[in-house]
């Protein structure tokens, strides 16, 4: 409190608005000593009277310590200001209390009654019925066959137990000309164009060629599939003088028709299988070209086609009476003397006369025991038992004169018939010689007894020194 008898609220006169100018302060009253330490301060009435406008501030939060509703001095005081505050800090448990964040609802957009979904690139404007009843739920023919090329391409384990069901979907998918022909080149180009897939390319060619219903005009799928072929075996020469890349897909195809060869099976006349004779007549003239142009990777395609087929291909030339794997063998010879190729080149062809000079490394069925005889088995006697003469002299059934020295080792053994090996008795009669006789025991040769006495002295002599 000061002198004058003012009682000053807490926190009045504290402005936070503007401060005052030093000027004003004679204008309200304000006056000073010397030195300063009096003064006085007009009520909030003269400060209205004398022009000063009330400054509007914010009130001082009333500590949390304080316990609500406490009286005091200042409870008075802090009453009309507490009902001035704004709305949002309208009261002291307002503030205390913690807010309650409820979180907003997520409402779903999704409905039963929503259309149905279709993935990027479906069409579903397309009649059920030309995918339940076409190529196995695939929009197309193409997609759905080279699916199933890559599939075996992957698994190739997989041909025996889904080949049946891919035949019966292209039965139901391939019903014209053009779809046959696309199955056709799709296969073709699958074969020819992925390492290693020419055998089973081979394999799913065989079995469509007996399976697919379909016969056109334009020729069936076996038909449609060597005319193909017949396309790039006319190119032969020209592909074989090519380019690295020419050259790469001609023997992709020169192995792929190997392939067919060996696995295309065709009926015959009488029901039986045979194979296509066109093929060997394409390989005869698909080997000259190789070797007419001894280029390094034209004869490796050479090697590993007569390394496939040349036994199959001799066997049908000889039957024939044609000598065209002879004329082969010449024409690698010739190539490993003249021909400028790698020395790797040549070992492979070397080798592979060698294979040929083997029969291909075919192996004949050896003999039954039967119908092995000296003449024809030179190995007849290599288990027959091992004899001896009286002079100790071996021979065996492979001598000349076997029988005599083998009847001659007869007559003596019926010497020594009642004896075994150990000398045991096996007549069961006695023998002065191996019968022992319990009296002869008691006896001793005189010359024994005399040299056992001379033994037992001359122990008792030893024994005292």
């Amino acid at each position: 409190m000061s002198d004058n008898g003012f009682d000053r609220a807490p926190g009045a006169g504290r402005g936070r608005g503007v401060p005052l100018a030093p000027e004003s302060g004679a204008s309200l009253g304000l006056s000073g000593g010397g030195g300063g330490g009096g003064g006085s301060f007009g009520g909030p009435e003269q400060l209205l009277r004398q022009g000063f406008p009330r400054h509007h501030q914010e009130p001082l939060r009333p500590p949390k310590t304080a316990p609500p509703g406490s009286g005091g001095g200042g409870g008075a005081s802090e009453h009309p200001r507490a009902a001035s505050l704004p709305e949002k800090n309208c009261s002291v448990s307002a503030v205390s209390k913690p807010q309650v964040v409820v979180a907003p609802v997520v409402m779903s957009k999704l409905s039963v009654d929503a259309p149905e979904f279709y993935p990027s690139g479906y069409s579903p404007n397309l009649p059920e019925s030309s995918l339940d009843d076409g190529c196995d739920g695939y929009a197309s023919l193409t997609e759905y066959v080279q699916d199933f090329l890559n599939h075996l391409a992957e698994q190739p384990a997989s041909f025996e137990n889904e080949i049946a069901h891919f035949s019966e979907t292209l039965n139901g998918c391939v019903t014209t000309d053009e779809a046959l022909q696309e199955l056709v080149e799709l296969i073709y180009q699958q074969a020819t164009s992925v390492p290693n897939f020419s055998y089973m390319g081979a394999r799913l060619c065989n079995y469509l060629s007996h399976h697919l219903t379909i016969n056109p005009q334009s020729g069936n799928f076996r038909q449609l599939l060597l005319h193909r072929c017949r396309k790039e075996y006319e190119n032969r020469d020209e592909a074989a003088k090519g380019d690295e890349a020419v050259r790469k897909r001609f023997h992709a195809f020169v192995l792929f028709l190997a392939e067919l060869y060996l696995n295309l099976e065709i009926k015959g006349t009488k029901g039986q299988l045979t194979r296509a004779e066109i093929l060997q007549t394409g390989l005869h003239e698909l080997l000259n070209t190789l070797f007419n142009n001894p280029m390094d990777n034209n004869l490796i395609c050479a090697v590993k086609l007569l390394k496939l087929t040349g036994s199959v291909l001799e066997d049908a030339w000889k039957e024939k009476g044609n000598t065209y794997m002879n004329d082969i063998i010449q024409k690698i010879e010739n190539v490993v003397l003249d021909a400028n190729c790698s020395r790797d080149v040549k070992h492979m062809l070397l080798k592979l006369v060698e294979l040929r000079s083997s029969n291909w490394g075919r192996v004949h069925i050896a003999s039954t025991y039967r119908e092995a005889t000296p003449e024809n088995d030179p190995n007849y006697f290599m288990n027959e038992p091992t004899f001896y003469t009286s002079e100790g002299v071996p021979f065996t059934a492979a001598d000349p004169d076997y029988q005599e020295k083998y009847q001659e080792l007869l007559d003596r053994q019926d010497l020594f018939q009642e004896y075994a090996e150990n000398g045991a008795d096996l007549s069961g009669a006695g023998d002065p010689y191996f019968d022992d006789d319990d009296d002869d025991d008691e006896e001793m040769d005189p010359e024994i007894e005399e040299a056992y006495e001379k033994f037992c002295l001359e122990s008792e002599r030893k024994r005292k020194q």
